[in-house]
């Protein structure tokens, strides 16, 4: 999950909403990735078991690869396997960390997320996943990212190499905050799938909204 020549700056990554009707969640997310680009989509478990989680990723992980948009399952590497989604997204211990590294990792790509603080990011990172994931999934209902997820997202980008996805807040212009870290990824998803929002248009402003104002990466380096 690193940008492309083209795309020199933070991009999109989507969170999936928690939207229990299969229809309207393949309508929101189909409408969402019409608004422009972006480059992955993190499919959470929500507490679901492991059917109707299931259910959910064959719903979800087909139509997003048919627009070339890789999808990470949350934690179930049974599922991601089954559905053929693209790598597990890990929220724990770098012990378990590992061992999912160890067993997929060439396979699919292991992103990480959980870290609270600058030495469970680091620790996290000793397992060299393919990501580092500040932000918790749900949380995104402030207008303005929490600051804990920024300021972690700042020191990473300025002293770790592996890419940085930091949550966004339920304001799109909140992308704009995020891109300022330094982070190659901004993660959305209230500020994308709320009730009064159209996806689309939601999407494409976060876009336009980085093409103003994100930094360029290898600019001046």
């Amino acid at each position: 999950m690193t940008a492309t020549e083209e795309m020199n700056r933070c991009r999109v990554v989507l969170i999936a909403p928690r939207v229990d009707d299969l229809a309207k969640l393949k309508s929101c997310l189909a409408r969402a990735v019409e608004g422009g680009d972006v480059a992955s989509l993190i499919l959470p478990a929500y507490g679901d078991g492991e059917a109707a989680f299931q259910r959910r990723a064959e719903l979800v992980v087909p139509m997003m690869q048919a627009r070339d948009i890789a999808v990470m399952v949350e934690g179930d590497t049974r599922v991601a396997g089954r559905v053929g989604a693209d790598g597990v997204h890990f929220e724990g211990r770098k012990e378990g960390l590992e061992e999912l590294i160890a067993k997929f990792q060439g396979r699919m790509m292991i992103g990480a997320g959980g870290a609270k603080s600058r030495d469970d990011a680091l620790e996290l990172g000793e397992a060299r996943p393919d990501y580092m994931f500040f932000g918790r999934f749900g949380y995104d209902t402030t207008p303005e990212p929490h600051h804990r997820n920024l300021s972690l997202g700042k020191w990473w980008a300025e002293m770790i190499e592996l890419p940085a996805i930091v949550m966004a807040g339920s304001d799109i212009a909140s992308v704009r905050t995020v891109a300022a870290t330094g982070a190659e990824f901004v993660a959305v998803s209230g500020a994308v799938f709320a009730e009064d929002a159209d996806p689309a248009e939601r999407v494409a402003a976060a876009n336009a909204l980085l093409d103003e104002t994100a930094p360029r990466f290898g600019v001046g380096e």
